[in-house]
């Protein structure tokens, strides 16, 4: 993490400290006055229900080496530590960030997309960290806050920095960009998310497309060769070197499914073979995505495919747990979109062995479009194999209606614990379980019920 001292600050950003202090030395940073530890640089924020500054003698009285200050907020008291005053407290933060980035100088790997961020940057940190010392973002700690903490956190020998990046809205991913300079930008896909936001799937290429905005002259974008809405963006490029992934010919990385079993998935990309411990055949192109990284930055074959054959995803993406009567119940319970909730009832389709289950709640924020998308879904079940439907919240009704005609039995839920009970009356050993929703459902509230 960040360690210097407030001169080195002082010099990197717009700020003033007093002269007496510019030889403190700070570890950390840290926008919570609860979180504070020996030596943290404290942060404090204007929110809409409570100022930070109010926090900042409690910060310094617990540790902290340093506080921020907004120059036009009066101190509330008299306060015994280094104050350094800045202009706006986030922008200073975003300044510092980008100037410790540089100091440290990573090669830098930013990843985006409607889908697949967090598995595609666990993968690539799977890929690369037997050769290099890599440090990824953590949790969800991919917006103007979180970046720019994620990349105080990294240490001065960080070789591979990888930065997830998300959005709601036009111009986030730019500002993102621009602060972290990617050596190497991705976009894993284009969904529906932010659909509400945004108006449209060719408003959300756009806004993802921002990737390559701040990026390095000579950089390489890695994007999804599947994806139409791409191919005039991808066009205009002419200071990035770009490389395809998918499922076509035309791609430059060529994937190919050979296999689905409880282990994972068998594939090949461009004629050479792969195995992934993590159920989904979505996740192939994720993987290529970590393989095109891998390859960029000069490692062989076999190194790529043994780290790859040992990746480990952040919790409830496509997890699994399995009970002691042999049922498989698979949490993907982290969010959701239509294009998410399709892939998971073709890898809940491609399973073999007792019934098949799919639980899945509300996808959120898709606007206007919402109860077709959510239509969409149940259609998909069409000849599918999926026994049961259950679903959960006030918008998957239409997923429960419109799959009635494909499977055994379709039931909604507008009680989460009458759910529960129903699946337990239902699972029998060995069958398979998957359950899935927007993150505002906690639907990992169910796995848990059913794992115990």
């Amino acid at each position: 993490m960040i360690e210097v001292t407030l001169r080195e600050i002082e010099q990197w950003i717009d700020c003033t400290v007093d002269a007496i202090n510019l030889d403190t030395k700070i570890k950390g940073v840290t926008i919570d006055s609860r979180q504070v530890k020996d030596g943290m640089l404290f942060i404090p924020f204007k929110g809409e229900n409570v100022d930070g500054h109010r926090f900042v003698k409690q910060a310094l009285e617990a540790g902290a080496g340093a506080c921020f200050h907004q120059k036009d907020t009066e101190l509330e008291e008299q306060v015994d530590g280094p104050i350094i005053w800045v202009e706006n407290p986030l922008e200073a933060l975003q300044e510092l960030a980008k100037a410790y980035l540089q100091y440290v100088n990573p090669k830098v790997i930013g990843v985006t997309g409607s889908n697949g961020k967090t598995s595609t940057k666990d993968m690539i940190e799977s890929v690369l960290s037997s050769e290099f010392k890599v440090k990824k973002t953590q949790g969800n700690y991919n917006n103007e806050i979180g970046l720019p903490l994620t990349i105080l956190e990294l240490d001065n020998d960080t070789e591979v920095s990888i930065l997830e990046m998300g959005m709601s809205g036009f111009h986030e991913i730019e500002a993102l960009s621009k602060l972290a300079e990617p050596d190497i930008g991705l976009v894993t896909n284009i969904g529906e998310s932010h659909m509400q936001d945004l108006g449209s799937r060719e408003g959300i290429a756009k806004a993802k497309f921002e990737m390559t905005v701040g990026m390095k002259d000579g950089g390489l974008f890695i994007y999804d060769g599947d994806e139409p809405l791409l191919d005039p963006l991808v066009s205009k490029l002419d200071h990035l070197e770009t490389l395809s992934v998918g499922t076509s010919q035309e791609s430059n990385y060529n994937c190919e499914l050979r296999a689905v079993n409880e282990e994972g998935i068998h594939f090949t990309i461009n004629n050479e073979a792969y195995h992934l411990p993590v159920l989904g055949k979505h996740n192939m192109k994720n993987a290529a995505m970590a393989v095109a990284v891998g390859r960029s930055l000069g490692l062989d074959y076999t190194t790529i495919c043994r780290n790859l054959s040992r990746v480990q995803l952040t919790g409830m993406r496509m997890e699994q747990h399995l009970t002691h009567d042999g049922t498989l119940i698979i949490n993907d319970a982290y969010n959701a979109s239509p294009t998410s909730m399709k892939a998971a009832i073709d890898t809940l389709s491609g399973i073999e062995e007792g019934n098949k289950i799919l639980v899945l709640g509300d996808m959120l924020e898709l606007g206007d479009l919402s109860e077709v998308m959510h239509a969409s879904v149940g259609e998909h079940m069409h000849k599918k194999g999926i026994d049961y439907v259950y679903t959960y919240g006030q918008l998957s009704h239409a997923i429960s209606k419109a799959s009635s005609s494909y499977v055994r039995e379709s039931r909604h839920f507008d009680d989460k614990a009458e759910l529960i009970k129903a699946l337990q009356s239902i699972i029998e050993p060995k069958d398979k379980v998957l359950v899935k929703g927007s993150r505002g459902m906690k639907l990992e509230e169910v796995v848990q019920a059913l794992v115990v």
